[in-house]
């Protein structure tokens, strides 16, 4: 989902927010949790954006 602002008469994506919407077994959520608080260092278009767009994630944990 993302956030729209205008700035005079454009509009400008300030936000995005994402969820991960993942089928997980219980031994896995550490990992997984560990791998989603980095991720996006290693992310291509999460590093271009740093600084311009604010990139929040979380996970829901759905039932496998």
């Amino acid at each position: 989902m993302g956030e729209v602002e205008a700035e005079g008469k454009v509009l400008v994506i300030k936000r995005i927010k994402q969820t991960f919407h993942l089928g997980v077994a219980e031994e896995d959520r550490e990992t997984v949790e560990r791998v989603l608080s980095v991720y996006a260092d290693s992310c291509p278009v999460a590093r271009s954006l740093k600084g311009s767009i604010e990139i929040s994630s979380e996970l829901d944990f759905v039932p496998t």
